[in-house]
């Protein structure tokens, strides 16, 4: 009778440890759900969210630049109403004389030396007094000491001093290396700005000179554009001034304003360009969505199996141990990985993090295994398509502006190989140069070329057929560029459901494996 007793009150005892297994599970498998739901909506859709929302209220703000009527007399009651609230600066006696020295001094420096141009240009300190008596001092480059001086009046200040020397140029030089370079949403508005003021009648130097103070936030753009500023003052041309800034404009640009200058276009070719742009990072935005969102859902799966292993695994391995469950091979296997992870995790994580290290360098400094790296991607199926789409998208609409804009074949072939970071694509361009060269078409080199779709290469053999080869370029663009839009989304619909499942496959795998043994439990009891 009391063998019954238990016998029963262990079969309880086994019902009830599985019962709150069977909760456990279910419970975990909620918390997993609910996570992962919370995890995308305060990562992926806030940060799309986000961005989206920021690039709705600057076009908006684009959309009001270009409807302004008067934006040269807004411009001024604003510089009013600012000047009514700024503070007026007064110094003392002592410190008016001796500024007044600094001026009498570099009078008679700019009718000796200071008036003669170097061959080089050299970095020159200023010290100068504002409209509101406030004392300031900055730098500029510059060819000589009466070219600032002239620059700096012409801006309204009163020149106190200009100095240069081996180490103010050491200091103070500008140099190409270092220089800034704008994004492409700072060039956009930069673009769009421009032309809306060249359009009211404003002239290039005044515009520019706007557009400098609108940017006060990040000094070393301000120097660029009041360098730029001082190069137009000098009479030099708008593109030779945007060269000299280095890398801060896109030499696609520099070249576009080139050829408008000499064709007298300059209003119609900055507003091209800001479409240009606007189109160029929409596709990259697109291409960007379509990688952040599989690794954040890819990393977030890692976390989530190596939480399980590390901290809900121990817990079942004391329950085994105080029951001398027998293993079976596939819970054995987890428990002994659990161990290794809990061992040499931070080992793991070292070795991941340096191989991924090595992986970025190699692929931005070896040509041959970019090559390798791109060869294979652009192999894999669906992501051959967002790569190649957005190549294509982005090699014709550029070279559809260069042709458009009148830019020598020759220099656009030069420009496009800058663009691209895909070798696959740089060597076809390189193939066209020597084509170009031989005197044959430009549509040869894309001819039964893997990389380049069948229906590109006949709207380009159409194009050179029909003498509309930049149209026919506009027309390849668009499409490609609708082809890799629904591509990405395609990809982003597809990419959920497999990496859930494939998550929702491993973490069953493990909890059936912890499981198991349990049920072995209850079946020996009963």
């Amino acid at each position: 009778m009391d063998k019954k007793v238990d016998t029963k009150e262990q079969k309880s005892v086994i019902v009830s440890i599985f019962n709150f297994f069977k909760n456990s599970v279910l419970v975990f498998t909620n918390i997993f759900v609910y996570a992962f739901i919370g995890l995308k909506a305060s990562t992926y859709d806030l940060f799309v969210y986000l961005y989206n929302s920021i690039s709705w209220k600057l076009d908006k703000s684009y959309r009001k630049t270009k409807e302004a009527l008067g934006p040269k007399e807004k411009l001024d009651d604003e510089d009013r109403e600012r000047k009514k609230k700024k503070k007026v600066y007064k110094y003392s006696a002592r410190t008016m004389a001796r500024l007044e020295q600094e001026y009498q001094d570099l009078v008679k420096d700019l009718q000796t030396t200071g008036a003669t141009r170097s061959k080089e240009v050299n970095a020159y300190y200023f010290k100068v007094r504002d409209e509101n008596g406030k004392i300031l001092t900055g730098s500029m480059n510059g060819l000589s000491k009466l070219d600032i001086n002239a620059f700096l009046v012409n801006e309204g200040y009163t020149v106190y001093s200009i100095k240069t020397s081996p180490l103010i140029n050491f200091l103070f030089k500008e140099s190409t290396i270092g220089s800034p370079k704008m994004s492409t949403k700072d060039l956009i508005f930069w673009l769009t700005q421009l032309s809306t003021y060249l359009k009211a009648g404003i002239t290039l130097t005044d515009a520019v000179k706007i557009l400098s103070k609108q940017i006060t936030k990040n000094k070393s753009k301000t120097r660029a554009f009041q360098s730029m500023s001082y190069e137009l003052t000098l009479g030099n041309s708008f593109s030779g001034a945007m060269e000299k800034q280095g890398r801060m404009f896109p030499p696609l640009l520099i070249n576009m304003v080139k050829a408008a200058e000499a064709s007298g276009t300059l209003i119609e070719t900055l507003e091209d360009m800001g479409n240009y742009y606007t189109e160029i990072d929409e596709t990259k935005k697109q291409m960007k969505s379509a990688m952040t969102y599989p690794i954040i859902v890819s990393v977030f799966a890692a976390g989530v199996i190596t939480f399980i292993l590390i901290y809900i695994i121990p817990q079942f391995v004391d329950i085994y141990e105080q029951n001398d469950i027998e293993l079976n091979s596939l819970t054995a296997f987890i428990i002994n990985f659990s161990n290794f992870l809990q061992t040499n995790i931070f080992l793991i994580l070292g070795v991941v993090f340096l191989i991924i290290v090595i992986l970025v360098v190699a692929y931005k400094n070896i040509k041959a295994f970019r090559r390798s790296v791109q060869k294979l991607l652009m192999h894999i199926p669906v992501v051959k398509d967002v790569i190649i789409y957005n190549e294509l998208a982005i090699f014709t609409k550029t070279f559809a502006s260069l042709l458009k804009n009148n830019v020598f074949i020759t220099n656009s072939i030069d420009i496009l190989s800058k663009i691209t970071n895909n070798e696959i694509y740089k060597s076809i361009l390189y193939r066209t140069i020597n084509n170009i060269v031989k005197g044959e078409k430009i549509s040869e080199a894309f001819k039964d070329h893997w990389a380049v779709p069948s229906v590109a290469y006949y709207m380009i053999v159409t194009g050179e057929s029909t003498g509309e080869l930049d149209s026919m370029m506009d027309k390849v663009s668009k499409y490609y560029q609708g082809l890799h839009k629904n591509v990405v989304n395609n990809l982003k619909a597809f990419i959920e459901p497999v990496l859930i499942s494939v998550l929702a496959f491993v973490v069953g795998t493990i909890i059936i494996a912890v499981v198991v043994p349990i049920f072995g439990m209850y079946e020996d009891v009963m």
